[in-house]
């Protein structure tokens, strides 16, 4: 489709010129002889970009400018004039107008401003959807009442400066919370900084928060600004905040205590502006009865505490979030559009979903690329995922051990593969959870070649 010009000018010369330059270089031509006529005929058809004559009878250019922004914002509007200043163009600027050229118009300077607006309109609508897809990816999907009920407290909570702390299980969706409460806060044109409390060594991870001086500690080579100055005036998310050390507490409650961080090899305490909001996975209570959470910490955190629920107490929602996802795929992949078969969409609801909304979405994903046909039936869901699925051998490889050392090694492996699965291959946690230091963890890792699945999230 051609893009469709208007030139609005008084002057019928300049519109049967813009006409044949126009219409020779393959563009639709539209012109209006006075403002009104312009205003009417955007009001009517859609329009791509407007040149607009400043001096006309009856409404002036800017007049019009303005009635056209009013009318379609977005539309670009390029300036034209035969004795042109330096205020008007500040002043057709400040209304939106995308450009300002002098009469006599030159072919190549009139050809040049339309390829730069017209492209200036495809990159801002480019974005425009580009953030469409981000906001979905990054909302909460669900009507069940569980999840209505955190989401209020959600909606209630955001416009505050309150310290936020969510709680849930692994793969619910707290940093998609946490995300949704910064983009609706008074700090949402500021920085929303992310920490991962269980992936920073803990020889590290105050370094990473307050920052630290060059010389401070060897290999601090250069001055580092911790992560709670980059998020100054703006949010920081603390994911996973269970895991910090008690010495990391001690200094993070000092940050919301007295609004100051003091950087690693520096006496100097630095102001700091800051919205926390943490996250866990952890049962905080009784972290505090096993001496390992500090409990004035756990106050502070909790000032707005928000609950997530697992998504086996909101099966009701899944069907929209298999839709969601199964669109979602389609569009960023070039895919056809597929649908999941009743009987497969009944498996998805009655599995456990240990790995709740993340486990859901990489299930979706793997079908979604896997199945060849149109519809998803239940063949086509993982086996651990059907209705017939039995217990059975820890692994395949199981079967085929000769030895009860060999089955042991199978079936360790197994538990090794499925707990890492749970806690989407974070190795802390997964050696927490089974009870072994995180070497032990490693050196198993390595003697039964385990490495982390395709697809799976970090």
């Amino acid at each position: 489709m051609k893009p469709r010009i208007l030139v609005i000018d008084d002057e019928a010369a300049i519109r049967d010129s813009m006409r044949m330059i126009l219409e020779y270089e393959g563009y639709e031509f539209n012109g209006a002889a006075t403002g009104e006529d312009g205003v009417a005929l955007v009001e009517r058809e859609p329009i791509d970009l407007v040149f607009l004559d400043i001096k006309m009878p009856g409404m002036d250019g800017l007049e019009v400018l303005s009635r056209l922004k009013t009318v379609a914002e977005s539309l670009p509007v390029v300036m034209i004039s035969g004795h042109g200043t330096v205020s008007t163009a500040v002043e057709a600027t400040r209304l939106g107008a995308f450009d300002f050229i002098e009469k006599p118009l030159a072919t190549e300077r009139i050809l040049l401003t339309i390829r730069n607006a017209l492209g200036f309109s495809r990159l801002r609508d480019e974005n425009k959807t580009l953030l469409r897809v981000v906001e979905v990816r990054h909302e909460m999907i669900g009507s069940s009442a569980a999840l209505k009920q955190a989401l209020d407290t959600v909606r209630r909570a955001a416009p505050t400066n309150a310290t936020v702390l969510i709680r849930g299980e692994s793969g619910v969706g707290k940093e998609l919370v946490a995300r949704m409460i910064h983009r609706n806060s008074l700090r949402s044109r500021e920085r929303f900084v992310q920490v991962n409390c269980a992936a920073i060594p803990d020889d590290l991870i105050e370094s990473e928060l307050f920052g630290h001086e060059k010389g401070s500690f060897t290999g601090a080579t250069e001055k580092q600004i911790g992560k709670f100055e980059q998020a100054d005036r703006g949010t920081i998310f603390l994911d996973e905040v269970g895991d910090m050390s008690l010495k990391t507490q001690a200094k993070v409650l000092r940050v919301l205590q007295e609004g100051e961080v003091e950087r690693l090899g520096s006496a100097r305490t630095l102001k700091v502006d800051v919205r926390v909001i943490a996250a866990t996975n952890k049962d905080l209570e009784q972290e505090i009865e096993k001496g390992s959470f500090r409990e004035d910490l756990f106050f502070r955190l909790s000032v707005i505490p928000i609950s997530v629920p697992p998504l086996r107490e909101r099966a009701d929602d899944i069907p929209v979030l298999v839709r969601h996802f199964a669109d979602l795929f389609a569009r960023e992949n070039n895919f056809h559009p597929k649908r999941v078969a009743p009987d497969a969409m009944g498996a998805l609801q009655r599995y456990r979903w240990k790995g709740n909304v993340r486990e859901l979405r990489n299930t979706i994903e793997r079908v979604m690329i896997l199945t060849a046909a149109d519809v998803i039936g239940v063949e086509d869901l993982p086996g651990s995922v059907r209705p017939d699925a039995r217990p059975g051998p820890p692994d395949a490889a199981a079967e085929k051990a000769g030895t009860l050392r060999e089955f042991k090694e199978s079936a360790e492996r197994a538990f090794l593969i499925e707990k890492l699965r749970e806690n989407n291959w974070n190795i802390s946690k997964t050696a927490e959870v089974i009870g072994t230091p995180r070497s032990n963890l490693y050196k198993k890792l390595e003697q039964y070649e385990i490495r982390q699945e395709p697809g799976s999230d970090t």
